[in-house]
Order: structure tokens, then sequence, then C-alpha cells
């Protein structure tokens, strides 16, 4: 009863102002453009971390993380409030009705990748999973395998994972993508060895949005029969995802890139034909040992729940995210040249729209688009001023990779919240370009590409 009170109570307070009469006044109370009208006491703003703005921005950074839907943080209160019980508890109430939940949720999670509940362990996030993953099964199969296939764009818990194994004595391969993002079937064909023991494969591009030949790349795999793990943390919920299809051995998912909480994951693992994996964690023999520790059941029922609305709702959220990124690429290309999109543009997730605009600074770029929330494309390594691996393994020049931004879209997102984030990139862009005496110079038909710049 408390915990229905306090949920009552969450969403009165952070959802809406007034009552919500249409589906779309719905969105809009759960919109950054909501947020964006809050006023703060402090008539001269906010500042955090040296940065000044009057109020809190639009929110399009949803590869970073997305908002918790409300109908997840309902499903998780009561397991927080009331029925706190250890799963693992085998001889009480708290207990049962917790590893019930657990329970549940993973058929959730398995449902929504038309997968066994029994092949679904909870773990703490994506970048544990591709860990298990790729480190997990090459130290198995270590007398037999010794050689791994990934590619160049991959995640960097992936790469970095493939590197530990390298400085282990294991050879891997990385391919390199084509200039669309996408790799070439016949390149992953003579890649492979008689002692590959793991293809690794991201689904859909955390930076660029591409969407990989997933269907042959599993025929590939099981051809050669080599088990195939795909990093499917950005498609969950976004795109249609069949185990069977695909052909994957394991797959890695993550809670908050679907609405969900922080702080969970789940990695899928196949029974037929079996995949084995070394375990990177030792305890109580949790998740049928491959992840020991106690399951935190509030945030597997929110990832659950999440997956469960994704199921319901991924259709229409696909449709609405469609229509919301072609408004915007639009709205910036009326107004803008030199505007290139990064990955393909015909296979890719429409949530994710990487542009690249020439003669415009990045960094420059993000720090005058204060009022929007965004990344640029180096948002996995944004401590480091080199540009974006992703891009420079697609051909991109350094200095078109040094201008990309990503913006991300997602369920939440207005039509308001587009319309204001192309007003402010547009003007933007213009204020810098019309300090770039480069711009100038192309404007004005010069070849700076044939100058030759002296050094002093």
């Amino acid at each position: 009863m408390a915990s229905k009170l306090l949920a009552s109570a969450l969403r009165r307070q952070t959802l809406t102002t007034k009552p919500a009469s249409t589906a779309s006044d719905f969105v809009r109370t759960l919109s950054t453009a909501a947020a964006v009208a809050e006023t703060y006491d402090d008539p001269d703003g906010v500042s955090m971390k040296g940065v000044k703005i009057s109020g809190r921005p639009l929110y399009l950074d949803m590869q970073a993380t997305s908002p918790v839907d409300p109908r997840v943080v309902d499903a998780m209160l009561p397991y927080y409030l009331t029925r706190y019980g250890n799963p693992h508890s085998r001889t009480h109430m708290y207990g049962w009705e917790s590893d019930s939940a657990v329970e549940t949720a993973r058929a959730q999670v398995a449902d929504l990748i038309g997968a066994s509940p029994k092949e679904i362990v909870f773990t703490s996030g994506a970048t544990e999973c591709n860990n298990i993953s790729v480190k997990g099964v090459m130290h198995f199969y270590k007398d037999k395998k010794r050689h791994v296939v990934t590619t160049q764009t991959e995640h960097k818990c992936v790469l970095d994972s493939c590197r530990h194994l390298q400085q282990e004595g294991y050879d891997v391969t990385y391919l390199p993508v084509k200039t669309d993002g996408l790799i070439d079937l016949d390149e992953l064909r003579s890649s492979i060895r008689p002692d590959t023991g793991l293809v690794s494969v991201m689904a859909v591009n955390n930076e660029i949005g591409v969407i990989q030949p997933m269907e042959e790349i599993g025929e590939i795999c099981k051809e050669f029969k080599i088990p195939f793990h795909t990093d499917a943390a950005q498609a969950l919920g976004k795109i249609p995802i069949d185990v069977d299809k695909w052909n994957v051995s394991l797959m890695s998912l993550s809670g908050h890139k679907v609405y969900g909480p922080k702080g969970v994951g789940a990695l899928y693992m196949r029974r037929r034909p079996r995949i084995r994996v070394e375990p990177q964690m030792n305890g109580g023999g949790q998740e049928r040992g491959i992840r020991s520790g106690t399951v935190p059941t509030p945030l597997v029922v929110g990832f659950g729940a999440a997956c469960e609305i994704a199921k319901k709702e991924m259709e229409y959220d696909e449709k609405r995210v469609r229509a919301l990124q072609d408004r915007m690429l639009k709205g910036i290309r009326k107004n803008l040249d030199m505007v290139v999109v990064n990955g393909s543009e015909e296979r890719r997730y429409p949530g994710n729209l990487n542009l690249s605009f020439a003669y415009v600074e990045g960094e420059s770029l993000l720090m005058g688009l204060k009022e929007v929330a965004v990344s640029s494309g180096s948002a996995c390594t944004s401590a480091s001023l080199e540009p974006s691996y992703v891009l420079r393994a697609l051909g991109v020049d350094e200095d078109m990779a040094h201008t990309s931004i990503r913006f991300g879209i997602g369920r939440f997102t207005t039509e308001e919240e587009i319309d204001r984030a192309v007003q402010l990139t547009v003007q933007q862009v213009k204020k810098l370009r019309e300090l770039s005496p480069l711009y100038e110079m192309v404007k004005e038909g010069i070849d700076i590409k044939s100058i030759q710049w002296s050094q002093h």
C-alpha cells in the first residue's frame, strides 16, 4: 500500500503539473522540454562545472543513457519498500516473492529477444557481459581456440577485452569497416581460422547507429561452427531481435539503454548447442555459477518491465523516432550546407543521428550548445582530444571527425525539442563558420586541399 501511495506521489510531483488530457500531453510531461521550462530562484541561472545555463538543457543523448520510464519505476518501488527480501533466501516468504519476481523478469527479457528464460544470466550491465563473453569463452576453450575475430568499431570494453587476450598470447583480428560503417562479409569469412574461438560484432553501433547484417554474420559463424557474440545494448528494444534468426551464441544486454535502471544487464547464453564460459567472478554461485553475487531484485524487476514495455511499443516508438529524426535532419540541411551523416543512412537505427559539420570544431560546437545535452562522436573516450576511433575507422578525415555531434532521439523526445535543437545548432554552426577563414575560402571556390601551407 505504501509503495502505491509513494508511486502516485512521485508521478504527481515529477511528471505533470496539470492533468494530461491526451497521449501527446502525456509524452510532453515526460520530455526534457518540460524541464527546460523550469525556473530557478537564482535570476542568473544555475552554474555547474563552469557552465552557466538558465535551466535544464534538452536531453538528446539517448545512446549514453535513457530516462527511466515511469511505469518501470512503478514496478520497482515495491521491491525497495516492502518486498525487500534476498531472492536467494529459501526459508521464508520475503525470499520466495523476490525470487518469483526475478524469474518473471528473466522471462520478460527472454521474450524480447526470442530466447528461453533459462538462457538469461543477470549481470551489472553490458560491460560485464562483454567481458564474460570475450574472455570467458576464450579462457574456457584455451587449449584448442586461440583466435578472436572482431571489428575496429566495437565498444571499448570489447576492444579492451581483446587486447587483454592479446597480452595473454591470443591472436585477434580487427576487421575494418566500409565507409558506411558495415563490415565486409567476405573479409569476415576469409579471416576465420581453424583455431578461431569467437566472432564478436556489435549489432547497433553506439556512436553512429549503423545496424550490422546480423543474420548473414550468424550464417557464416554457423557454417564454420564458431560461437557468435554480439553487443546488443543499443539494439535491445529498438530493433527486432531473434536469437535464432541471428544464430548468436552470446548476447550482451543493458537495462539503462531501454528506459530501465542503471546497474543491471543480462547475458544471453545459448543452451543448444551449449556455449561454455569461464566465470570472471567467484562467489556464491548465483546465476548458475556464471555470475556470482546477490541479484538486485528491484533493478532486475525494472529491467524486465522495461523489456515488456519495449516489446509492446517498439513499432510505435520506431515510427515516431524516425519521424523526429527526419524532422531534425531536414531542418538542419535546409539551413546549413556541408553537413555529413556519418554511417549508412539506410541501415541505421533512426534514434542515432551522428552529423559532421565541415569547418566547425566539434568541441566549440558542444560548448556553444549549452541548452542541448548531446555528445561528440568520441563519447566513449570523452576524456581524450583524439577524434573518434569509430569515425576514423570509416575513413572520415581527421578534420571532419573532430566536427561530429551525436544527437540521440528517444521515446520521450518531442517535436518542440527537435525544433529547438535545430534552431540552436544552426545558429551556433553559422556563428562558428563566420569565424572560420577556411569556410570563407571554400565559399569563394578555393580548393584548400591543394594549398601548400608553409610551416613556421
